[in-house]
């Protein structure tokens, strides 16, 4: 009897090793196969992930010399300008990508405003310390101190945590930066214009730079953009074969002081849209431009555009250039829904207004750059100011410039 149970024990043990066998393989044939076992929803995937992204931009961030006697602390004897971003910085830390134009040099001493910038190491870091993710080198500016000049800016960017784009140190570097946001590889090329040199060189802001300079500069002219042209396309399409799957463009064009965008803009715009970048920022007039929706080639892809950001911040203003809308910017946002493996679903556009105070505290002038929300007759600088009128006269012109649309 013992013989017999002990068969038994022996058949059944064998019985549920073959059921356990059979079970594990045909799990790890389910798993390689992608089938779905019998009892599962056939056909059934997971919907494509959705992916909402908030891509914001700001235009001229400028450093006169009044900017900077205005951020040195003699007690301390050091530079700071945190206190010109701080009503403004939740806006920036609050999108998940936040570029601006950085339009001074890092040069070192002995620092200067116009007509030759070079900006005290410390702008850079309040830049950091507002929010901002990239930093943008593309300008009139850029090569306001030579070789050396770009160099050095690169550098200090870098060493406060700010990629850039619109230069490189090397000739062979890439002329466009990706930024790996939510998961979205964003890229992003910026290009300044160039000014006739009658050389037929290179000129930026009205004087001919070196080849070295040249070289290491993201630049087109409209009189040649046939040819520039395929610059552009080039970046783009790098930054597209590198894995980008968003592309931000920004550019450095237009006439100052105008507040309508002319036609070499709005061509080199269409241009850029039919390229394939998804957004278009720029600046360089110093005031604010309206924005527009383009189509893109025959698709119905929209790109949107912001013509001219104006100045974020800068010593332009009524009293120096008998101008009101210099002091004038604005926080341009776009907000998009990327949709992995299609492509951006969503997209729209919007903007916060912004003007550049400046007054007294304590002797001391003080340049804050405040936001023209719901929010101004509680603005700390607004009231220390008195100016209040002027910065709702500032939101009335913002607004009637800008003119958003999303239909």
């Amino acid at each position: 009897m013992e013989k017999k149970t002990n068969k038994l024990k022996i058949g059944v043990f064998s019985a549920l090793a073959l059921v356990f066998l059979g079970l594990a393989i045909l799990l790890a044939w389910t798993k390689i196969s992608g089938a779905v076992p019998a009892g599962s929803p056939a056909g059934e995937t997971a919907p494509p992930k959705e992916i909402p992204l908030s891509i914001l931009c700001v235009g001229d961030i400028m450093s006169h010399n009044p900017q900077t006697n205005a951020a040195y602390d003699s007690d301390k004897k050091e530079y700071n300008y945190d206190n010109n971003f701080q009503y403004v910085k939740s806006y920036i830390e609050e999108a998940d990508l936040a570029l601006c134009n950085v339009e001074t040099t890092f040069a070192g001493k002995p620092y200067s405003g116009f007509p030759n910038f070079s900006s005290p190491d410390a702008l850079a870091t309040s830049l950091k310390n507002a929010g901002f993710d990239v930093a943008i080198t593309a300008n009139n500016h850029m090569a306001d101190k030579g070789l050396d000049g770009i160099l050095r800016t690169l550098k200090v960017l870098k060493e406060n945590q700010l990629p850039t784009v619109g230069s490189v140190k090397e000739e062979a570097d890439e002329r466009y930066l990706i930024q790996d946001v939510k998961g979205v590889k964003v890229g992003i090329v910026a290009f300044t214009y160039e000014t006739g040199s009658g050389s037929g060189g290179v000129s930026i802001n009205g004087s001919a730079v070196s080849d070295e300079v040249a070289a290491r500069i993201n630049s087109f002219n409209f009189n040649t953009l046939k040819e520039d042209g395929e610059k552009i396309k080039e970046a783009i399409d790098q930054a597209k074969a590198a894995g980008a799957e968003v592309i931000a463009a920004y550019y450095h064009w237009g006439e100052e002081y105008q507040k309508s965008a002319n036609k070499h803009q709005k061509e080199l715009a269409q241009m850029t849209a039919d390229l394939g970048a998804d957004i278009i920022f720029a600046s360089h007039p110093h005031v604010l431009q309206e924005t527009a929706w383009l189509k893109a080639g025959d698709s119905e892809k929209k790109v949107p555009v912001f013509y001219s950001m104006g100045n974020f911040i800068s010593n332009q203003r009524t009293e120096t250039l008998n101008n009101r809308y210099t002091e004038q910017g604005v926080i341009a946002q776009v907000d998009l829904t990327y949709v992995e493996g299609s492509g951006i679903s969503q997209i729209s556009m919007s903007a916060v207004p912004t003007w550049v105070d400046k007054y007294y505290s304590d002797g001391k002038q003080v340049y804050a750059v405040v936001p023209l929300d719901d929010g101004l007759k509680d603005n700390e600088a607004l009231a220390a100011s008195g100016h209040l009128s002027r910065a709702k006269q500032a939101r009335e012109d913002a607004n009637g410039i800008l003119a958003i649309d999303n239909q």
